[in-house]
């Protein structure tokens, strides 16, 4: 268990507030790291905000947690973070999970899932600043103190839709209703881009000692329609959909001296999807 152990190492997760982040955030506190939870929330609010959020409660009155309102997209915001956490916990930052992502929630604008010859270019870029700036300038920031140090992991938050194109036939079933819907392409595109950012880093901080990775992982289940329930778990060999706790133990894994020799690599955990 010792290989699990994180040993008071200061780890970075970005979204922490989301369904995924949370997860992380109390999976790597409850393995001995002290953990630095980014969100788009004010510090304030964010502070407040774990009140409600279990897991995160209990890694604040732990100790383990340290919540910073922060943007992503940001690098000045992500620089006053990172001087922040280290002033905190008096040690440079160890890990980084870049987790934050935007994709289209199922009320959003109609023109986010009309075709793609109309997609809207503004929806673009503003999935693209989050999903793909955010995470290149979180390595930019966060990696230059590992890289320093000479010691560190990252991992970056992949999606089977970054490897696979999304099956539109998914969504047939709201068609069948008279919309107009089809997956957009930008949360797709965006997630693509970090595969090579993935490989470049582990190619070049290598030297430095400072390990990049990448997880994909596949949808979670959050009460979503029965009629896309229908048509989406056939196509996993396991039958469900994951749990939000399902990829906890990879991202430890990830993080800790269980993977000491790993680098540049994928670790696709999502039930079987992409395997048919």
């Amino acid at each position: 268990m010792a290989l699990f152990d994180l040993n008071d190492r200061v780890v970075v997760v970005t979204g922490c507030l989301g369904q995924l982040g949370r997860q992380f955030t109390g999976a790597l506190a409850a393995h001995g790291a002290r953990v630095v939870g980014i969100d788009r929330l004010g510090d304030v609010d964010g502070a407040q905000t774990l009140d409600g959020i279990p897991l995160l409660k209990q890694a604040s009155g732990d100790g383990r947690l340290l919540y910073l309102g922060a943007d992503v997209t940001d690098r000045a915001s992500l620089e006053t973070a990172r001087d922040k956490a280290e002033a905190h916990y008096g040690v440079p930052v160890y890990g980084l999970v870049n987790n934050a992502a935007l994709d289209a929630p199922p009320d959003s604008d109609a023109r986010e899932f009309g075709p793609f010859e109309t997609y809207p270019v503004e929806n673009w870029d503003r999935i693209f600043s989050v999903n793909a700036k955010g995470p290149f300038l979180c390595c930019q920031v966060f990696g230059a103190s590992m890289a320093e140090a000479e010691r560190g992991s990252i991992v970056n938050v992949g999606s089977i839709y970054g490897i696979l194109s999304p099956d539109q036939n998914l969504y047939q079933y709201r068609r069948d209703r008279g919309e107009t819907f089809y997956k957009p392409v930008a949360y797709s595109a965006s997630k693509s881009s970090l595969y090579n950012l993935t490989r470049y880093l582990a190619g070049y901080w290598g030297k430095e000692q400072v390990r990049v990775n990448i997880v994909t992982f596949a949808g979670v289940h959050n009460n979503q329609d029965p009629a896309f329930l229908e048509r989406y778990l056939p196509k996993v060999p396991l039958g469900r959909m994951a749990d939000a706790a399902d990829y906890n133990g990879t991202i430890v894994y990830l993080m800790s001296d269980a993977s000491a020799y790993m680098t540049g690599s994928n670790v696709v955990v999502d039930g079987g999807f992409s395997a048919l």
